[in-house]
């Protein structure tokens, strides 16, 4: 392995973790989506959420840490990629903004309706996200993002046959990861009814993403055939193999009610998809432009890796700390605290609760559409936002009533 490959690494891990991670957390909100009405519905949604309350801002860091890292490492490929999928890109960020404003606003509905509507917002951004991530990664693979800024097409090279493959497949991975985990935290909890549904959940979407992943072979095998060959006959064989024998196995281990084994069994099945996407586009990154070719300097590379060396140093214990707290429950009476349920008849004022969380959704919108897209019908809508920000926050600092 070469200096110049040693930050790409970094940046599979940390998509391959992202997705694992932050997958599950877009799963739970698909599943959250589809709960349906009624009090069962209702539970689904509170398991869904409570569950991943604790860790999906951490899930998160990945995205972060792959981004930086592709951005200061491969300067080239990233302001290409950047520039020509900037619409599915944008679309996720939209999805994430709205996805933070929803957790913002969820802790702090009193009402069963307004957090339904919260939920029905935090679902569709959790479909949205994914898909648009996917689609991102789907033009990458089948070689439609050429280098330079913005020279590839703003639509069909994310709008495409295996982008909306890899779209649909990152989202139905996500739930079935998500199923995986929730049942086994419904089993944690004693909880024989919520396991019991997460269960048929995690058979059912698993099944479904082993078929969409064998039919997507023929899609790929037409649009994206060089990628088809390295999956199938070059170097990405034997992750695929792997990913079909973790998956499968893994349908066993749920069939089995051995849900901690089948947490990593998922794991195993969805990042050897990511470790395989790599190693049939290796040493290929963008059309005409290889790993060697898109390399910063050497000086940059090493302060790259010095920092990512560094900042794992803190990071691991950290991320170790908080899911071990996770996994053994230590996280659900604070979860609990946050106001999740709250014994009928009890009146409380929540306005100012209420308030000063839109606030803070607002001005991270507001920063948001700022920052993240160009157009001037965004930052109009980032203005808004920090407008509405000054008013509401306004409005939770001062009692409107005594």
């Amino acid at each position: 392995m070469h200096l110049y490959d040693l930050p790409l690494v970094f940046a599979l891990v940390g998509l391959a973790l992202y997705v694992v991670l932050g997958g599950a957390d877009f799963g739970a909100g698909f599943w959250q989506l589809t709960a349906g009405r009624g009090r069962t519905g209702e539970r689904i949604r509170d398991h869904a959420h409570q569950s991943v309350a604790a860790v999906w801002e951490a899930n998160h860091v990945w995205l972060i840490f792959v981004l930086t890292v592709v951005w200061t490492a491969y300067p080239a490929a990233f302001g290409s990629i950047a520039s020509t999928l900037s619409f599915a890109l944008f679309i996720a960020a939209i999805g994430i903004i709205f996805r933070g404003t929803a957790y913002a606003l969820r802790s702090g509905a009193s009402g069963r309706r307004g957090r339904r509507t919260i939920d029905l917002l935090f679902g569709i951004s959790s479909v949205l996200t994914p898909f648009a991530l996917g689609a991102a990664v789907g033009g990458i693979a089948s070689r439609r993002v050429p280098v330079g800024n913005a020279a590839g097409d703003l639509f069909s090279s994310w709008l495409n046959p295996t982008s909306i493959f890899v779209g649909l497949l990152a989202v139905v991975s996500g739930s079935y990861l998500a199923a995986v985990y929730l049942s086994a935290d419904a089993r944690r909890l004693g909880d024989d009814d919520l396991e019991r549904r997460f269960r048929i959940r995690a058979l059912g979407s698993g099944i479904v993403a082993g078929a969409m992943a064998v039919a997507g072979l023929f899609v790929i095998h037409h649009d994206a055939h060089p990628l088809y060959d390295g999956l199938v006959n070059g170097s990405g064989r034997p992750a695929l193999v792997i990913s079909a024998v973790a998956g499968v196995g893994t349908l066993g281990l749920v069939w089995a009610r051995r849900f901690e084994a089948a947490r990593y069994g998922a794991v195993i099945a969805v990042a050897a998809v990511v470790a395989g996407w790599a190693l049939a586009q290796n040493p290929v990154f963008l059309p005409g432009l290889t790993v060697k070719q898109a390399a910063a300097s050497h000086d940059v590379l090493v302060a790259v890796i010095v920092a990512v060396v560094a900042g794992g140093v803190i990071l691991f214990p950290s991320l170790g700390v908080l899911f071990r707290l996770l996994l053994r429950g230590r996280l659900d009476h604070a979860s609990e605290e946050g106001g999740l349920e709250r014994p009928r008849g009890t009146e409380i004022d929540t306005r100012p609760v209420l308030m000063g969380r839109l606030a803070a959704a607002l001005l991270l919108a507001g920063f948001g559409f700022l920052n993240v897209a160009e157009a001037g019908w965004a930052h109009a809508i980032g203005a808004a936002c920090l407008l509405c920000f000054v008013a509401t926050g306004f409005a939770a600092a001062v009692p409107l009533r005594s």
